[in-house]
């Protein structure tokens, strides 16, 4: 329980989806009030209904509601908030609004503007972390502003080398090029996706490293100077740098080398001051391991880590926000094994596009080990307006191979009717020799499915099962409305006899 002086009773949280529904759960675990903003399309979405008090935004897409950062203060100010949550997205990473939450005499849940600035620009936290002696890629430490320079630049390293945008994430504004003669091309490509998705163009290169795989770190610090590392993720099985399942810990990484990713981790925020919940991505390759960069948020895939130590880290988010230290997390340690699918509305068969409508059925798994973070339910539209993730299912056991079976029962458990999604492709992965060996990197899923030439095997029920229901209940109508002409048939034939024998007796027998 909080103590009864917290600062913090009543959060605004600047968000939508799973994860704000994933802090409204904390929020009334620990008795604190909740509000919720909205966008036109989410009015009748589950963190609306959940929270004590919901305000619309205005529109539909993100720049008309989530991301109108004037307007989320204006209400949090106005309901009496004393704190805002960004969750993950949106305004999450924007050091600016951090700074206005902070101004307006709010307390702004997440990190400082200076950690975000320096995280969020690629170049500048590559140089960080070199002062802080974290391991870095070989690569670029200014950005380069032109092909010529790219070219130049990727003859120093060696190819093959990745373009990479200094700004953003998400998989955007990347490539990778393994030759002279696609390097004026895939700058050109890059740095005009990197400009369109976040206003800003400038790309760096680094070497690209054969068959890696990713591995985050969970850092966690408070405003007392204390700052702890959770362990490892594994989040290399992914396509188009988005990723698709995790597991905690790694298959990989030994006791050691965890060790020292950890103190890895810790230095790389230490060298900016942090404070609150993020996390420090590593490429690992051939038994070495290279800063990749640090997201200054929770992660979707917190849930694994909370799972295997225990923690509930947006509450700790949220008492590190009111001034508490985090000394009772100290000595944590991990137990059993976590795997997270992330549940999105695509289409494998059509290389992961997007798949809209409404959700017509819904049967979610349960049981031992098993966990959903969501805010689906049966009737939601799915819109071209957000990202595409409906869950996060995660499964938890005493060891991996335990973990692996619950989620294998989960995928095969579940049932979303009226769009397509990506569990298919998960159940696929998890029954391969080289998930089940650990044997796998971030190029794994690609040639997965370009082996089966993206037509994978589908294992689900029919997606629609109220065509089937109404196709059911057509036949029901029609044999019970064949039933009901017998019934009446055989009632008017009674009752003409009826008729018949009356009409005798009233004419002495005969019947005229």
């Amino acid at each position: 329980m909080l103590p009864p002086d917290f600062p913090i009773k009543k959060i605004l949280i600047a968000n939508r989806g799973e994860i704000a529904v994933r802090i409204l759960r904390s929020c009334r675990d620990l008795g604190i009030d909740t509000v919720a903003v909205y966008s036109a399309a989410d009015r009748n979405a589950l963190h609306v209904r959940f929270a004590n008090e919901a305000y619309a935004l205005g529109g539909n897409t993100p720049a008309e509601s989530y991301l109108r950062g004037e307007a989320i203060l204006e209400i949090a100010k106005a309901c009496g908030a004393d704190a805002i949550h960004p969750g993950f997205g949106f305004l999450a990473e924007n050091g600016a609004f951090a700074d206005a939450v902070e101004s307006a005499g709010l307390r702004f849940i997440g990190p400082s503007a200076h950690a975000m600035a320096v995280m969020g620009d690629k170049i500048a936290s590559r140089k960080a972390m070199l002062a802080a002696g974290v391991p870095v890629v070989p690569g670029d430490t200014d950005a380069v502003s032109d092909a010529a320079a790219a070219a130049k630049s990727a003859a120093q390293i060696g190819y093959p080398v990745m373009l990479k945008a200094s700004a953003g994430g998400g998989g955007k504004g990347i490539r990778v090029v393994h030759h002279a003669g696609e390097i004026e091309s895939a700058f050109l490509t890059a740095s005009g996706e990197a400009q369109n998705a976040f206003g800003d163009g400038r790309m760096y290169l680094e070497k690209y490293l054969i068959a890696p795989r990713h591995i985050e770190i969970q850092v966690l610090g408070d405003q007392h100077g204390n700052l702890l590392h959770f362990g490892e993720r594994e989040c290399s099985l992914q396509r188009r740098h988005q990723k698709l399942i995790e597991e905690a810990p790694s298959p990989v990484i030994d006791e050691k080398t965890r060790q020292r990713m950890g103190a890895a981790a810790v230095a790389a925020a230490r060298a900016v001051d942090y404070i609150s919940a993020g996390t420090v991505e590593f490429l690992w390759s051939q038994g070495e391991f290279y800063f990749l960069e640090m997201n200054t948020r929770i992660q979707v895939e917190h849930g694994i880590t909370e799972e295997v130590y225990g923690i509930d880290l947006i509450s700790q988010m949220i008492r590190i926000a009111g001034g508490e230290s985090i000394e009772d997390c100290v000595g944590l340690v991990p137990r059993g094994h976590a795997i997270e699918v992330r549940l999105n509305a695509e289409d494998p068969q059509n290389n992961f596009l997007p798949s809209l409508g409404t959700i017509r059925n819904l049967r979610w798994p349960c049981g031992p080990g098993v966990r959903i973070d969501s805010s689906v339910y049966r009737g939601m539209e799915v819109t071209p307006y957000y990202d595409s993730m409906l869950a996060k299912l995660i499964a938890y056991g005493r060891d991996r191979e335990q973990a692996r079976r619950r989620m294998l029962r989960i995928l095969q458990e579940l049932h979303i009717g009226g769009v397509k999604t990506s569990a298919g492709v998960a159940l696929q992965l998890l029954q391969t020799q080289e998930f089940r060996e650990g044997n796998y990197d971030t190029g794994f899923l690609e040639r997965y499915m370009e082996e089966r030439k993206e037509h994978p095997v589908r294992r689900e029920t029919p997606d629609d099962l109220e065509e089937v229901a109404a196709l059911v209940a057509a036949i029901y109508r029609q044999r019970a409305g064949a039933r009901r002409q017998v019934k009446t048939a055989t009632q008017d034939a009674g009752a003409n006899l009826w008729v018949a024998q009356a009409r005798r007796e009233q004419h002495g027998g005969s019947v005229r």
